[in-house]
Formats: structure tokens, C-alpha cells, sequence
């Protein structure tokens, strides 16, 4: 990688990370409008801007936290702030960029960005971080064990608050450590179109460590990989689908059977649709509902390309569904809107973009999607609900109101139809699955019968 290269990465990075900063958006669908307009770019060049983005969204209350001990705790501009974060980055995290090099790449950056003043403040603010050294004042854990909690594992401090009532310091510390490991691969083989022992095979021959998941049947697990995973033959002849082992288990919990009629009332790109149309054999109906075109468009090519033709998409605000249209299902999944806790692993800018009531405002639209999914399922039939999130209030809450208010529903033990290789992912009747635990993603989910 060449210096200019690495200086165009850069001033990449911080255009993405202002953008983002300036008004909420998903870093993976910006990463892929960039990349996607620069084709040429050298694979390492790639990979660099994607640590740089996910690294700083990461850490980003760290990041902050450094930049008010070196500034003295003065006032910083947001922008030059995004700046300070991405140039600390390099320095306290990326040990294969010397230091010296990231702040006079940083300062550079900050010449073309900003003034002459801005750029004294930034150069000294980068030369105090090696100054520092390893030498940082941090909080005290057992004076001010919030504060640390919100430094050092880099979540605001009303997530920190909630977790240390939670679970207590020792939980929490884990807890929250585990959500800046990032997340591994994992493939869930279409039975459709390949094996598992196939999909295995196809990726050692290529000298890519892969390996039966522990937990889940017919999942994959997929070690550091040097290729684009979505341009691979597996991927694109349809016999894989990348998915965490959790999120594969919400469809394992439906357990969905051939021939029978399936409403997923949340789709989105269709991970549990497939899942659940494969787990059928393609036999049958599944009607996938959702009211992003763009998400349904990405489920359409998904089902094409894993060879699934029982799915119906519908384009409609689940709310606004009505069963006298579409009749009645044997299964229906509402794989709620929810804060997201659970894959902050993937999605480190959630952390940013939700508040301490926002638990609270999620549980309300549950409540609502989960009284609407009821009214689609015929008597006998089951209903899911499921989320990625780690919040009591959106997912036992939603759940134990759920039971208490309609008594025609029997909930029922995920243990009693999930897979033996699952079973120790339960909590009581439901599914619960933590990264810190676990290594998945965290996902929550119920299930219930209509007597």
C-alpha cells in the first residue's frame, strides 16, 4: 500500500465517519457506495477504510474520552472531533500504522479540512497522545465504576448504568467487552443446493479454516477470510447464506413444516424467510411482508439466488395488513423493530444512536406488532416473536404482557423444538443468546400456540 494510497483512504474514512456523525446511517450500505465507486481499489486499501470506519464507531467514547484529557476538557468542534477520533484511532489502536505517521497523515487531513488554528489543535492534541504513552488517567472502577465501564469497554453511560444495576460490574464488564469483539463469520448451507460437508469442503480446498458450527445443524463456520465472501461460487450459486447461529435459531423456533402456509411480518433481506422456505423444502407458501422496497428487493434476489420459489413478498406497513386479504397461517414470525443491542458486534453505531428511553419507545411498537401478528395465525397455529436486542423490557416484557393479556395462547418451551445442539442457548420458555456467553449474536425469542 502506498502512502498515497493510504492518505486517500484516510480522507475516505473521515468523509464517511463526518457523514455519519452529522446525520444517522448504516456505515455498512456507505462502505459499500464507496467501495462500490471505487472498483480499483487495491483489497488492502479496502480492508483499511473498513477497520478505519468500524474501528472509530467502535471506540468512539474512548476516543472522545482521550481527546477531552489531552484538549484539557475544552470545547471541540464536532467535525475536528471526528478527526481527533479517526487520528487516535491509528495512534492507540492500529499497531501496524507507526504513530508518528498517522498524526502527520491526521494533520495533512486537517490542513485541507480545516484552518490553520485548527490544525496547531490537532497536531498537539495527536503529539500529547504519544506523549501519553500508556500513562492515561483512567477513572477509578471501584470509586466510579459507571464512568469506567463507559470509558474503558467505549458505551454511553446510560448503557453502562443499566448494565451494572443489571448484572453487577464483573457481567457487565463482560458484557460489554464482548460487544467490541468483532463478530465472526457464519454461513448457513442451503439444503436446497449443497451440503454442509460441500460448503466445508469448497472453502478448505481454498485454504479457508471452516468448520461445522457447535450449535446450530447445518451452519458453518468460517475463519479470517481473504476474498469477498459475496462474489464466492457458494455464495452466488445459492448454497450458502451468511447468518449468525442466533438469528438461524428464531427460524428453528418457528419450525416451520412442509406445505404449510408462513407469514414473516418483518422480512427485511429475507435471512429467515430463506430459512424458513429451505426448512420447508420450498413447499408450501411463505409470505414475506415488509414496507422498505429496497430491503424486499434484496429478498427478492436472495430467494433467486438460493433457488426459492414458495415465497410471496408483499410491500405493505405490517400494521396496515389486514387477514381478510391474505387469510390465515399454520406459523407467524414478527421479528420486531427493537434497539439492536444485541449485534452491536456488527453494528457499533447503534450504540450511538439510541437513549436510555429508547428500550421503553421500542416495547410500544412491539406491543402492537405482536397484537397485529396474533390476528394472522389460524387456531392451532404458532406465533414467534423474536428480536436482536438484550433489553428485559423488549423481550421478557413484550412477552410476559403478551401472555397476561391474551389467554387464548399457550407460550411453549423453545427447548421443547429447537435441536439438541441448541438447547443450552434457553432461558425458561425462551430463546436467549448473548455474545459474551455464547459467541452469537444476542437474540431473544418466544413462542406460542393459539389454543
Amino acid at each position: 500500500m502506498t502512502p498515497s494510497a493510504m492518505d486517500d483512504v484516510r480522507a475516505l474514512a473521515y468523509r464517511l465517519l463526518l457523514q455519519m456523525d452529522r446525520r444517522p446511517a448504516h456505515p455498512d450500505r456507505l462502505l459499500r457506495v464507496a467501495l462500490g465507486r471505487n472498483p480499483s481499489m487495491d483489497p488492502r486499501d479496502r480492508a483499511l477504510l473498513t477497520e478505519l470506519v468500524y474501528g472509530v464507531l467502535r471506540w468512539r467514547q474512548r476516543l472522545d474520552w482521550h481527546a477531552q484529557v489531552l484538549s484539557e476538557g475544552g470545547k471541540i468542534d464536532p467535525d475536528v472531533l471526528v478527526l481527533l477520533r479517526l487520528g487516535l484511532y491509528q495512534i492507540l489502536f492500529l499497531r501496524r500504522i507507526p504513530p508518528h505517521a498517522a498524526v502527520h497523515e491526521t494533520v495533512e487531513l486537517a490542513k485541507i479540512a480545516h484552518g490553520k488554528r485548527v490544525v496547531g489543535f490537532v497536531n498537539a492534541v495527536l503529539r500529547g497522545a504519544l506523549r501519553v504513552g500508556d500513562a492515561w488517567p483512567w477513572p477509578d472502577p471501584r470509586q466510579d465504576p459507571v464512568t469506567w465501564l463507559s470509558v474503558v469497554t467505549s458505551h454511553p453511560v446510560w448503557f453502562a448504568e443499566y448494565a451494572l444495576k443489571r448484572w453487577g460490574f464483573e457481567e457487565a464488564r463482560a458484557v460489554l467487552a464482548a460487544n467490541n469483539e468483532p463478530a465472526g463469520t457464519t454461513c448457513r448451507v442451503n439444503p436446497l443446493k449443497a451440503r454442509q460437508d460441500e460448503v466445508i469442503r469448497w472453502f478448505q480446498e481454498r485454504e479457508v479454516a471452516s468448520e461445522p458450527s457447535p450449535i446450530v445443524p447445518e451452519a458453518v463456520r468460517l475463519g479470517s477470510l481473504r476474498m469477498d465472501l459475496g462474489a464466492s461460487d457458494p455464495f452466488v450459486r445459492g448454497w450458502i447464506q451468511v447468518q449468525d447461529e442466533a438469528s438461524q435459531m428464531v427460524s428453528l423456533v418457528l419450525d416451520p413444516r412442509p406445505g404449510e402456509r408462513v407469514l414473516d411480518l418483518c422480512a427485511g433481506f429475507g435471512g429467515k424467510t430463506t430459512h424458513c422456505a429451505a426448512l420447508m423444502g420450498d413447499h408450501g407458501e411463505v409470505v414475506a411482508v415488509d414496507r422498505e422496497a429496497w430491503k424486499l428487493e434484496g429478498l427478492r434476489e436472495n430467494a433467486e439466488r438460493q433457488g426459492i420459489r414458495c415465497i410471496q413478498i408483499v410491500a405493505s406497513d405490517a400494521l396496515d395488513l389486514d387477514p381478510a386479504q391474505t387469510g390465515l397461517f399454520d406459523r407467524v414470525l414478527v421479528d420486531a423493530p427493537c434497539t439492536g443491542f444485541g449485534v452491536l458486534r456488527r453494528n457499533p453505531d447503534i450504540k450511538w444512536r439510541r437513549a436510555a428511553r429508547s428500550p421503553y419507545r421500542a416495547s410500544l411498537t412491539q406491543k402492537a406488532f405482536l397484537r397485529q401478528a396474533a390476528r394472522f395465525v389460524r387456531r392451532g397455529g404458532i406465533l414467534v416473536y423474536a428480536t436482536c436486542t438484550i433489553f428485559e423490557l423488549e423481550n421478557q416484557g413484550v412477552a410476559e404482557a403478551f401472555s397476561r393479556d391474551f389467554r387464548e395462547w399457550r407460550l411453549e418451551p423453545a427447548a421443547e423444538v429447537l435441536p439438541e445442539l441448541c438447547r443450552g442457548m434457553t432461558d425458561g420458555p425462551y430463546l436467549v443468546t448473548w455474545p459474551h456467553r455464547h459467541g452469537t449474536d444476542g437474540f431473544f425469542a418466544a413462542r406460542w400456540r393459539r389454543l
